[in-house]
């Protein structure tokens, strides 16, 4: 695929990896191109069977899928949701569009998601929702969270964004909590442009989840033959995509082992030729605990400092290397401000998102491009970039 990119290597790159043109084709064949078509409802089997969950409904995005979720779960003005502070703005906007507060949580220093140890404290009664991020697919410390969760009668919405295939102590993320979502975004592992699914692992749910994807109507059980008429019978909105996505989107999943093996090749080649250079530069390297199979999503740098970030973005900038930091603090925002955040209550988001570094990370990069973007990183110095004062 051509790269029409400014940079000689740019961060991102979305593939075609098999049959997503001529799937496509097969959908405005069928006559069938909006949603819940033939190929919507493969990848709901394909994503069932294999990570062996209730339900799968795909969505127009994460984002919708978590809005489904904040509705699912009745969110009212006042409820609260704890959300870790070091993630996309959608995972509590979401929940913040019912009314809901968000109360930050930190994040590990280790593996970057949601600190376990600060979830029991931060719990009132007005708590009802977790939403554990798996940064980077490397899988949170589900079984403390399901505990605490359990304990309180709180739901859990896994944003499982990063993590799909991810395991943790040989589960697989997305089927731990009440509901987890997914995306598809050209961004990720698995994409289709834009899309996302909610995975349902609580039977209880999945009716009403069907009736408020389907904007409020019992429509999916008129099709079944549930039903002689279909009617609004609740509150909902339009998450369905296209057929036409859906079909680009299962043919990347056929593709999900072929997808994967690159994806960890690229990870790995990172990860054994940087180790040198981290060493002796005070870089540290992602940390994936030997009971988590992470999905591969992306590799990142902590540099020492934020002016050894700004350093390294430059370096590799003037080489043709495009590389990017991740979130800012959710609780530092203008919105998060808003609803009490300030420094100093999430310290050790707001010191890794000074000095996260993303690398570039797409299923066709090549190990001569990788090559050539480790023999750059080495030959920047952090300590050779000043300190701000």
């Amino acid at each position: 695929m051509a790269n029409n990119s400014a940079y000689k290597i740019d961060f991102n790159r979305p593939t075609i990896v098999g049959k997503e043109l001529y799937y496509i084709s097969q959908a405005i064949h069928n006559g069938h191109s909006a949603g819940d078509g033939a190929f919507t409802k493969k990848c709901h089997k394909f994503l069932e069977e294999a990570l062996g969950v209730p339900k799968v409904l795909l969505t127009t995005s994460c984002t919708d899928a978590l809005e489904m979720c904040a509705l699912l779960l009745d969110i009212v003005p006042g409820d609260e949701v704890i959300v870790p502070s070091f993630t996309f703005v959608t995972t509590i906007n979401a929940f913040v569009l019912r009314g809901a507060k968000p109360v930050f949580v930190d994040i590990r220093p280790d593996t970057l998601n949601l600190d376990e140890t600060q979830l029991e404290q931060l719990i009132t009664e007005r708590t009802r929702a977790i939403v554990p991020v798996h940064y980077a697919g490397v899988g949170c410390e589900m079984d403390a969270i399901c505990a605490i969760a359990a304990k309180y009668g709180i739901a859990i919405v896994e944003d499982n964004a990063h993590g799909l295939f991810g395991k943790h102590k040989g589960k697989y993320l997305g089927t731990f909590g009440t509901f987890a979502t997914q995306s598809f975004h050209e961004t990720k592992n698995f994409i289709c442009g834009e899309g996302g699914a909610v995975l349902i692992n609580d039977p209880l749910y999945l009716e009403r989840a069907e009736i408020i994807r389907e904007k409020g109507t019992n429509r999916s059980r008129f099709f079944r033959g549930q039903v002689d008429k279909y009617t609004w019978v609740d509150i909902g909105s339009s998450f369905l995509p296209s057929d036409i996505l859906a079909a680009f989107l299962y043919a990347q999943l056929e593709a999900r082992t072929e997808i994967q093996t690159k994806r960890q090749n690229i990870w790995n080649f990172y990860h054994e030729n940087l180790q040198d250079w981290a060493e002796s530069c005070s870089v540290r390297l992602p940390i994936v605990p030997s009971h988590c199979d992470q999905s591969f999503h992306m590799y990142y740098l902590l540099l020492p400092s934020l002016e050894a970030r700004s350093g390294l973005i430059t370096h590799l900038k003037e080489r043709g290397i495009l590389s990017v930091f991740h979130y800012l603090p959710l609780h530092l925002s203008d919105m998060g401000q808003k609803f009490g955040g300030k420094p100093g209550d999430c310290p050790v988001t707001e010191d890794v998102s000074d000095r996260l570094l993303r690398l570039p990370f797409y299923n066709d990069l090549s190990e001569a491009d990788q090559s050539y973007i480790v023999k750059a990183i080495m030959e920047f110095e952090p300590s050779h970039i000043p300190m701000a004062t």
